[in-house]
């Protein structure tokens, strides 16, 4: 059982909303446990008792936890330890969403969420490769094409690289052109993996889906010429509304060509169309 006493406690005085410190909180207590992938965790009425919080703050808690493949919902069973997914490869060009849906003649809007400086927890850490608690900007944005929604995606970057992005407007810009021609920070290379997954209300209301649709979550890491991580990001797709495309070659020393994401309106398209309208 996860308790206060050895996992640390919410801070009144701290400027971190509650919720992002019990998330903390947690990554760090089922590490320092040594819990493994499949095991149980406090139900929501134990962790509002454990840390004298709110269940409002224990679910948005969890609900970032999940979207970040920390932990598992069940829905009439209880929350458990993510269980880790079987790699498949995924080759694709260091392109943005912005650039991929451009490309296609499409427009991409994004709805900003969150876009603030917040200490990294120690899954985001380990991902970039810094000490937990470093300054991060988190960037959360709701991306639309053709106004219809299609994509949440949850971006870290670390704050010493992108001084001052929280200030920026990235609603109708490419956030990798704004690194490139702002801070002079530009992905090399990356590895980004795809699985499905269902909609957990929170997700299916942002992304106007029923409550267990399908979505596909792609997660992924690039870094520079340095070999620095510079930018961790999980995308949650609308399953009626994308797929992904492998370009594979069969001969030797094969240069890996660029897939594309592409909007589908539930129904199959050519391969240059962004949807059904």
């Amino acid at each position: 059982m996860l308790t206060s006493s050895t996992g640390g406690r919410i801070d009144r005085s701290s400027p971190l909303p509650y919720y992002h410190q019990l998330k903390q909180l947690l990554v760090r207590e089922i590490s320092r446990r040594g819990l493994n992938p499949g095991d149980l965790l406090p139900g929501d009425h134990a962790l509002c008792e454990t840390y004298d919080v709110s269940r409002t703050v224990v679910r948005q808690a969890l609900t970032e936890l999940e979207f970040e493949g920390v932990i598992e919902r069940v829905k009439g069973k209880g929350t458990f330890v993510a269980q880790p997914k079987t790699a498949q490869g995924l080759v694709q060009s260091l392109t943005g969403l912005f650039e991929d849906v451009a490309a296609r003649g499409g427009h991409l809007r994004s709805e900003v969420r969150t876009l603030r400086v917040v200490p990294a927890d120690s899954h985001i850490a380990q991902e970039l490769r810094i000490e937990p608690d470093t300054p991060v900007v988190l960037l959360e944005r709701l991306r639309f094409v053709e106004e219809l929604p299609w994509v949440l995606t949850v971006t870290h970057l670390p704050h010493d690289l992108v001084p001052g992005l929280e200030f920026e407007d990235l609603t109708n810009q490419s956030l990798y052109a704004l690194m490139e021609s702002r801070y002079g920070v530009v992905l090399v290379r990356g590895r980004r993996s795809v699985e499905a997954t269902l909609a957990g209300q929170v997700l299916a209301d942002a992304l106007d889906v029923p409550a267990g649709a399908a979505v596909l979550t792609l997660r992924s890491l690039s870094v520079d010429a340095q070999d620095r991580p510079v930018e961790s990001f999980v995308a949650y797709h609308r399953g009626d509304r994308s797929r992904f495309e492998v370009d594979l070659v069969r001969e030797a020393n094969a240069h890996p060509v660029r897939p594309s994401m592409i909007v589908t309106g539930g129904e199959e398209q050519p391969p240059d169309g962004l949807n059904a309208s």
